[in-house]
């Protein structure tokens, strides 16, 4: 027996306990952080009431024993008891018609029983397929609804023989908004003090009412079986005329009518919430979904499901577990000890009756049994014995023993036909390519605005189409209600061929490229469409060609690329014959291992599975300073090569359709793709650096509500211009900041259209102002200058582009301010030059275990010496927009997970070592004060080795003084900084890479302790510590040459290495 321990509790309130601490919407997001922070057990107060916590694999497996251990019913449960009583799922053990009930229906959940509901099944999912079918390719379909709908169906068709009919209406059927309302409040009255639950008279009748509803409906179809009596072996016949075998009593009315609205609760809500994360998991894994329809394809041969072919699908049964081990959708269980026990071999006393919750949400992530990839969705972990090699009560999401679930086999059934069904026939995609889980917790635990697209697996993509026609009158003309100027639309209706565009792209770049291809399209003679590479997933049109624009990131895909990219390597032989493409990849040479994957992934796959290549594939480096201008020409040859292909004209600009008419609400982030930013509030902004240095700033965001995030995560901001820069646009135009301008559109665009708008809006948050102008905006200046003088020197600076404009920064506004009386632009003109604004990623530098509802960054704002001359700043967009916040403003904002690799190790105890400078040290901040938390509350962490790079002790050594103070005390992290301008200060070191060789004994002794590395800053210092590491090898291992030491290096690092760089 190990020596006793206490068991932690966080700090809690008076009267209220550790309430506060909980999201009172989203508990279960309160209870994970809080045993990542205090580890195995903890325990905590909730209105007087104590729970504890168990949050190994191990401590469940020592509470699951039926002899030891009852199941409580406490909380929320309790609540349901109002309505379901002592039926199935809510009763007390000692409760007479528990044991009855559960006796009876035992035979009725047999396999043989089972089977027989197969085609009741069916009848309801083929009404899913249908309406799915039928709503088309573009419907939004919210999947956690639909799959309700089918579920509740399902239970009351086939263990009632009722029909609920939940697809015959567009709203939620009452019986099913009744039931969702109900539970919702039970989830919430359960954490309400009495006190204030007694005065919500009103939310307590509604409560009331909406229970008796079920009760009444419940009642009804008992009422009718007995009068219109069938000879169908349904549960509600087992109940009505079944006798225990051991009492040799029947269920009394209400004890049926109970236990058939606890089938309705508890048969709907968990399988609706399992298709729902499996739905999300699969489209969020593309090759997974992937791999899941070949199995169903080769059992199936295109037939409807039958039950002998669910035996058949051993994937499809993996599926299922890892979704049900990621996220049970009843996310914990609670026992009571029968007596005085010892947990952990003695570790943790525990009185009789306690509340102990087995938090399956948690232990199911166990990383001492499924590894540091816990977190992740992996189905393979269940195939091939594994699953069955599990230490016992690994997984556990029906629950345990007596209690546990009786519709297992129900469930089990019901969820492979449906997903088996869907998986068939549709594709599915995500309506926002970004979307990562959110979540929201009633009774159970659903995906949280979750929506999708369902498109039938032999149909063509549908793409959108592109374009803007803008009008342009004078001011004091009155608003017209003209459409399009004849020429443009004619241009457009005339226009023989479809062209396709398509982007894979997170940052914006890329899709920015593949709308100015839309855009220029029209006056080329094709008729554009855009969308992402995934909405091309399935199938790629034959009758225009297709122009690809894409990324790599490490060396994948882009977030809306991945599913296209998946599908692209299951092809084989000539399947795209007849497909035209160009294909134009955005990359940077410094990472020479992933440096334009994906491009030359897709350019190479197409050649070879038939299609035909334009041209030869456009390679932009964004290290390098021609990265526009490659662009440009990659362009220039595109139109060349399809006017001759395509037989098309080239019209003039002034046809294409582009006019604004200037005449006397957000929806800002739609109209620039980024759908998935909300508003968050500024709590905080404060400088962090002394007078005399660059400003770097901590700002803290009180987050979406929903929103969650991980330490090293991203906050993508979506910015607005400077003040500045709207003011001297509107100067050089002579307009007033209080006009509107009205965009008419034949296709869509990333400019708010048929609406009067402000030109000030516009210009501060659609468009970027500040980007070098382009190869193309040159010529388009040329074109415009007014004499020989002006035009020869905007070709000499064409000529000198890259010297001249690009590496100046010098934007189309500078030029135009250079030559204020030389060039003839208006402002439709120069409206389509620019692209749409992007938003800005930067590392979160806080942890969710310091705060899970607010997140903080740490911003260097660009504030310098304007390149292009005229004595002006040059103020860095984003920087400067989030430099001028104050406390209470609101800001467009989402969390964007970063890559797998730039995550702190499940197991705390793993040291790490840590590089950065100024503020690159974001992330870093967030994996140590995470560290710091788990410390404070008991648990061993391993120490963090901290090299961090900065100008001067004094001036811009960010959080020296106070946070990281506080941790190096603690003993969390020991900083090694490297003080370029006072290197006296720092070991005689002036960068971190020099520190690095000055301490690199302590560097190889935490690396033989298994340290993780992280590296965050610019590239010139990841360059530079992987180039002294390399040193440091080779002064250990002086027989290895350079090429030898590069290749064992990497082998050293693989697995224990991540970097977050940026330029």
């Amino acid at each position: 027996m190990s020596a006793q321990s206490r068991i932690p509790q966080p700090p809690a309130l008076p009267f209220i306990g550790n309430v506060a601490q909980l999201d009172r919407e989203l508990p279960i997001q309160g209870f994970a952080l809080l045993a990542q922070q205090y580890g195995e057990i903890y325990t905590i107060n909730i209105l007087g009431r104590k729970l504890i916590f168990l949050n190994t694999q191990e401590l469940a497996n020592e509470v699951s024993n039926d002899a030891k251990f009852r199941k409580g019913v406490v909380g929320s449960l309790d609540e349901v008891r109002y309505l379901s009583g002592d039926g199935l799922f809510t009763a007390h053990e000692d409760e007479p018609n528990w044991e009855i009930a559960h006796r009876l229906l035992m035979p009725a959940f047999n396999t043989l029983a089972i089977r027989d509901m197969m085609e009741d099944m069916r009848d309801i999912c083929t009404q899913l397929l249908l309406k799915w079918e039928r709503f088309g390719p573009d419907h939004v379909i919210d999947p956690s609804d639909d799959l309700t709908r089918v579920a509740l169906d399902t239970i009351a068709l086939c263990s009632m023989s009722y029909r609920l009919n939940s697809f015959y209406t567009e709203n939620q059927p009452p019986f099913a908004a009744a039931m969702t309302d109900f539970l919702k409040e039970c989830h919430i009255r359960s954490t309400r003090p009495r006190l204030v639950q007694a005065l919500m008279t009103g939310t307590t009748a509604k409560w009331e009412n909406d229970a008796k509803f079920m009760t009444d409906v419940a009642t009804r179809i008992l009422n009718e079986r007995r009068e219109n009596a069938i000879e169908k072996k349904d549960l509600l016949n087992t109940m009505l005329y079944s006798k225990d075998p051991k009492t040799g009593q029947g269920l009394p009315d209400d004890a049926i009518v109970k236990n058939l609205l606890t089938f309705l609760i508890a048969g709907h809500e968990t399988s609706s919430g399992l298709m729902s994360f499996m739905t999300y998991y699969l489209i969020k894994h593309p090759e997974t979904m992937r791999k899941l329809q070949t199995e169903i394809d080769e059992v199936l041969g295109g037939q409807p499901v039958q039950y002998q072919d669910l035996s058949k699908m051993p994937y499809l049964n993996a599926v299922i577990r890892e979704t049900l081990r990621l996220a049970p959708t009843a996310p914990m269980r609670l026992v009571k000890p029968v007596e005085d026990t010892y947990l952990a071999n003695g570790k943790y006393f525990v009185k009789a009756g306690s509340y102990l919750v087995i938090n399956t949400w948690v232990y199911q992530k166990d990383p001492k049994v499924w590894g540091e990839d816990a977190q992740e969705f992996r189905p393979e972990r269940m195939l091939d014995g594994k699953f069955d090699a599990l230490p016992p009560q690994s997984w556990q999401p029906f629950g345990f023993g007596v209690r546990g679930c009786i519709g297992r086999p129900f469930a089990w059934q019901e969820v492979s036909l449906v997903m088996a069904s869907i998986l068939q026939k549709f594709e599915l995609s995500f309506v926002d390519p970004t979307y990562n889980l959110e979540l929201k917790q009633a009774l159970t635990v659903k995906p949280k605005d979750l929506y999708i697209r369902a498109r039938l697996r032999d149909q063509v993509p549908h793409l959108r189409p592109t374009g803007s026609i803008l009008k342009q009158v004078s001011q004091s003309s009155p608003a017209s209600t003209t459409a399009v100027p004849t020429s443009a639309a004619k241009a457009v209706s005339e226009a023989k061929h479809p062209i396709y565009v398509l982007y894979g792209s997170n940052t914006g770049t890329s899709e920015a490229f593949a709308q100015r291809i839309a855009n220029a399209a029209v006056s080329y003679g094709f008729a554009p469409q855009i969308g992402s590479l995934d909405s091309s997933t399935g199938q790629l049109p034959t009758d225009g060609p297709i122009i690809i624009c894409t990324a790599s990131y490490e060396g994948q895909p882009a977030d809306n690329a991945t599913r296209f990219v998946d599908w692209l390597l299951t092809l084989e032989g000539d399947h795209l014959r007849g497909v035209r493409y160009a294909v134009f990849g955005c990359g940077n040479s410094d990472w020479t291992l992933t440096y334009q994957r994906i491009p030359i992934l897709i350019d190479d796959i197409l050649k070879q599975r038939g299609g035909e290549r334009l041209l030869p594939r456009g390679v932009g480096d964004s290290s390098k300073g021609e990265f526009f201008d490659v662009f440009d020409r990659f362009t220039s040859d595109l139109w060349s090569t399809l006017s001759k292909v395509y037989s098309t004209v080239h019209l003039d600009s002034s046809s294409s359709g582009f006019r604004i008419e200037v005449n006397s609400s957000s929806d800002r982030p739609a109209a620039l793709r980024q759908s998935d930013t909300a508003l968050g509030r500024v709590v905080e902004n404060r400088i962090l650096t002394s007078p005399g240095h660059p400003v770097k700033r901590h700002i803290e965001f009180e987050l979406p509500e929903g929103t969650t995030y991980r330490a090293g995560d991203y906050l993508a901001i979506l910015p607005q211009n400077p003040p500045r820069n709207v003011r001297r646009v509107l100067a050089y135009f002579g307009l007033s900041n209080d006009q509107t301008i009205t965009v008419t559109s034949l296709f869509p665009t990333f400019l708010p259209v048929d609406r009067p708008v402000l030109l000030a809006e516009v210009l501060s948050g659609y468009v970027e102002l500040s980007q070098p102008a382009t190869t193309q905006d040159m010529r388009t200046l040329i074109d415009a200058a007014k004499s020989d003088h002006v035009r020869a020197q905007l070709t000499k600076l064409k000529e000198r582009y890259q010297t001249d404009i690009l590496s100046h920064r010098i934007s189309v506004l500078d030029l135009l301010e250079k030559y204020p009386d030389g060039i003839k632009l208006d402002i439709t003109t120069y409206l389509c030059m620019l692209p749409p604004m992007r938003i800005r990623q930067y590392s979160i530098s806080s942890s969710p275990l310091w705060n899970a509802e607010h997140v903080t960054v740490t911003v260097s704002v660009l504030q310098e010496e304007s390149l292009a001359g005229g004595g002006q700043e040059f103020l860095g967009v984003a920087s400067n927009y989030l430099s001028e916040l104050v406390p209470g403003d609101r800001v467009q904002m989402s969390v964007r997970a970063s890559a797998a690799v730039f995550r702190l190790p499940e197991n705390p105890e793993i040291p790490l070592i840590a590089y950065c400078a100024g503020s690159g040290f974001a992330p870093l901040r967030g994996f140590i004060q995470e560290r710091a938390s788990q410390k404070i509350s008991g648990r061993k962490v391993g120490k963090i080795l901290l090299f961090f790079g900065c100008r001067d002790p004094d001036g811009d050594y960010l959080y020296s003084k106070d946070d990281l103070a506080e941790w190096s005390k603690l003993g969390v992290v020991d900083v090694r900084p490297a003080f370029s301008r006072f290197p006296e200060h720092s070991k005689g070191c002036k960068y971190v890479q020099d520190r690095l060789w000055a301490d690199k004994e302590d560097v190889m002794e935490a690396f033989q302790n298994q340290a993780h590395t992280f590296i965050c800053g610019s590239n010139r210092i990841a360059k530079a510590v992987r180039s002294r590491s390399l040193e440091i090898l080779r002064s250990v291992r002086p027989e290895l040459d350079n090429e030898q030491a590069v290749a064992e290096l990497e082998t050293i690092l693989r697995g224990r290495f991540a970097t977050d760089v940026f330029d």
